[in-house]
């Protein structure tokens, strides 16, 4: 099993025709065959998108909106390649056409447009992983999303991160370890965001599959807090696993923002050793470093 994604998963692409939406589209699709099914461009329907996978051209159909996507498709999710001025409208359209899962990609989207989605998601049937984020992935099975795929092996551990950089980290780790992933997914950083820590963890502690759980959270707001609270009355009902964490940004200094909008501490909430002492409460084994990540969630598991 898997959260979120796995083989029988087809995938629209929000932006494929721009330069991004094209490397990321023929990564995916030579990525054990990702079923990418579509792009979408307003005033591109009926075209053809050419790109290039495993030194062959490879096709895919453009429809004019993502509902006429699914439709013909069978599309139950989407990726977001659109530039921060049009993407939470990209969004909306996906969510007004009912896609259940969203992955929106897009750095820059200004708080008060995911304001305006997060309202619209709250009353809808779908999910938005993001924005801001690296994405999904199941290895083996479905990549969606920028992560590199080639640090990827199947296996056991769920990761879940705030930071994109330290997910692939902690994936290429686990993959040195022999443990590989389940699925590893980025929520993004931002402060305003689709999908929480606990939303995730909530599926990883319900999947068979998957045995340990990395968490990597940052410095700003209180996700993290949340989680640990969230983890400490999941074990009171007998519900836990194996658990390692870091949290970046532990060197800021407070008030400055640190590489995107939700990594800033205010009003003395958001530290890195509030989260940490957080953390460690909830039975999570914090690693003193990223390098650490993979040694100390073995070190987790063994108890």
């Amino acid at each position: 099993m898997s959260i979120l994604i796995d083989k029988n998963t087809k995938v629209l692409v929000q932006g494929l025709t721009g330069k991004t939406g094209t490397f990321h589209t023929e990564q995916a699709l030579a990525y054990h065959g990702t079923k990418m099914v579509g792009g979408i461009h307003p005033k591109k329907g009926g075209e053809r998108w050419t790109g290039q996978v495993n030194d062959g051209p490879v096709e895919l159909p453009i429809f004019a909106s993502v509902a006429e996507g699914k439709e013909k498709t069978g599309a139950n999710a989407s990726v977001v390649y659109v530039p921060p001025a049009g993407a939470a409208e990209a969004i909306i359209e996906a969510i007004d056409a009912e896609i259940p899962l969203i992955v929106c990609i897009t750095e820059g989207i200004p708080v008060l447009d995911m304001v305006r989605v997060k309202a619209r998601l709250m009353k809808s049937k779908s999910r938005l992983i993001g924005p801001n984020c690296p994405g999904i992935v199941t290895p083996d099975e479905c990549k969606i999303g920028i992560m590199p795929g080639n640090i990827f092996r199947k296996g056991s551990v769920g990761v879940v991160s705030r930071s994109g950089t330290l997910t692939y980290e902690a994936v290429f780790q686990t993959t040195n370890e022999g443990l590989g992933q389940s699925t590893a997914v980025g929520i993004g950083g931002d402060p305003v965001k689709g999908t929480e820590f606990i939303d995730i963890l909530e599926m990883f502690l319900a999947d068979d599959e998957t045995k340990s759980i990395i968490m990597i959270g940052e410095i700003g707001g209180s996700a993290e807090e949340d989680a640990a609270q969230f983890l400490k009355d999941e074990a009171k009902r007998g519900r836990r696993k194996p658990m390692a964490g870091f949290i970046a940004g532990r060197t800021a200094p407070p008030g400055r923002t640190m590489g995107h909008a939700g990594a800033v501490i205010s009003g003395g909430k958001g530290g890195a050793e509030d989260k940490i002492a957080a953390m460690e409460s909830a039975g999570i084994k914090v690693s003193p470093s990223p390098a650490r990540l993979g040694t100390t969630l073995v070190e987790a598991i063994k108890g």
